[in-house]
């Protein structure tokens, strides 16, 4: 399984909207992309215009080809783009390790 990490900055003011878009965006498009296995959102406390998104893939490709060179990551960001403060860092993961 693969951990896909997005570090988002969202602008200034808007949490309660981006709160609702993050979760409706990653509900009714991303968990029906191939290979999804599902997600976390966090939410910054220190930062409250900083969140960490992490979705699970089973695999790489599910993510960088499946997802992201279908239509549905334009319906994606479209959901959630409006918000950003700039365009988010993504990167992916392997598990080392995990407690029980």
């Amino acid at each position: 399984m693969i951990l896909e990490l997005a570090d988002i900055r969202i602008q200034p003011g808007k949490q309660a909207e981006f709160d609702e878009a993050i979760v409706r965006g990653v509900q009714t498009v991303i968990a029906k992309a191939r290979g999804f296995r599902g997600y976390k959102v966090q939410k910054g406390m220190e930062s409250p215009e900083r969140y960490v998104l992490m979705i699970f893939w089973e695999t790489l490709e599910n993510h960088t080809v499946d997802f992201r060179q279908s239509p549905a990551f334009a319906e994606w960001r479209a959901i959630v783009g409006p918000y950003f403060a700039a365009p988010p860092h993504v990167e992916h993961f392997t598990l080392l390790s995990k407690s029980d």
